[in-house]
């Protein structure tokens, strides 16, 4: 029997961010554990598509043969429950939740209303979820009514990767990854480093600055406002070379993230042995080991000060915490793991 599925995404697969890159190399995995994947793009746009892109999105995946499993990406099904309802009456139907929509930093109480009652009834209609960390899987369950049976957990997995070496010109240089939106929390980082200027720190961003362009330009213009031209480069999407180059050339890793479905960055930093300062949100502590890191609440600009200059100011602490990332990063899942766990999710389906 041939294993086929349609596997629908929101825009371009290589957009550069987590959740792409998850969908791409999820796709490929599967495809080398025998599944004939049709990829299905729903157009750009979402969670927010025009009338046009929606029923764009809505034609494409109709038109798919009935009978064949059919995963979306919960960026785009979120906002999608009458498509979803629809097709689960002729398809086999996964959701791929990232993280839940409703959870994105900068929307208005409105939105973020909107957004939840429209997974949900989008949810509510699909026989299987996939979710990419435990602590989605249990917010998906307990606050969007998903029976715990129907959810898998694949975590994205992580290569093996060169342990990073570090600066060696007396400077500590911190990197951070993510797409600049609001979520990532790059307002609160730049407020907390501002506090540290009698400490020798470099920071470098790397990460998509087309996602929302308002949040690329309050990223330069808090640089400027604190006179950090010097101290602090946002490279925007780099290349992985650029990107391997970045993490051996570190010496901690960074990130404010107000909240995570599972932070796919946080688990690079820890595989490439670097210790991590971030926040307790979403899944990031079930990312980075207890003692790898230091996690402080979202938002809370003075703990991530107090944390950062712990790790920057103490050698000691940074070779303690990055001897803990190094300990763990072997026990971090691999790829053909996670998709094993997603095939089983689909072959309970077929």
């Amino acid at each position: 029997m041939v294993k086929r599925l349609a596997f629908a995404v929101p825009g371009d697969l290589a957009t550069p961010t987590g959740g792409y890159a998850y969908d791409r190399r999820m796709i490929a995995e599967l495809g080398e554990l025998g599944w004939r994947i049709d990829l299905l793009d729903l157009c750009e746009g979402f969670p927010w598509p025009n009338e046009a892109t929606g029923l764009t999105a809505r034609a494409r995946l109709l038109a798919i043969p009935a009978g064949r499993i059919i995963v979306v990406d919960g960026l785009a099904l979120g906002v999608l429950p009458d498509a979803a309802a629809e097709l689960s009456d002729h398809h086999p139907l996964l959701a791929l939740v990232h993280h839940p929509l409703a959870l994105e930093a900068g929307l208005s109480i409105e939105q973020a209303d909107a957004l939840r009652a429209s997974e949900r009834a989008a949810l509510a209609a699909v026989q299987a979820v996939v979710v990419t960390s435990p602590a989605t899987a249990r917010l998906v369950a307990a606050e969007y009514g998903v029976p715990a049976e129907r959810i898998a957990v694949a975590r994205p997995g992580s290569d093996p990767a060169p342990l990073a070496r570090g600066s060696q010109d007396g400077i500590v240089r911190l990197l951070s990854v993510g797409a600049v939106v609001p979520r990532k929390g790059f307002a609160v980082l730049i407020a907390a480093l501002a506090t540290l200027p009698d400490l020798n720190w470099q920071l470098t961003i790397a990460g998509d600055r087309t996602r929302d362009r308002d949040a690329a330009a309050r990223l330069d213009a808090d640089i400027a406002r604190y006179a950090l031209e010097n101290r602090i480069t946002a490279l925007g999407a780099v290349s992985p070379p650029r990107l391997a180059a970045l993490y051996a050339e570190a010496d901690m890793f960074v990130l404010a993230s107000h909240f995570e479905g599972y932070g796919m960055a946080y688990a690079e930093a820890v595989a490439h042995g670097l210790p991590v300062i971030g926040t307790n949100a979403g899944a990031i502590p079930e990312t980075v080991p207890v003692d790898a890191g230091l996690l402080v609440a979202p938002g809370d600009i003075p703990a991530l000060a107090h944390a950062l200059r712990r790790v920057i100011g103490n050698a000691a602490l940074r070779r303690q915490l990055a001897g803990a990332a190094r300990a763990a990063a072997p026990q971090l899942p691999t790829w053909r793991q996670s998709a094993e766990i997603f095939a089983r999710a689909l072959e309970r389906l077929a």
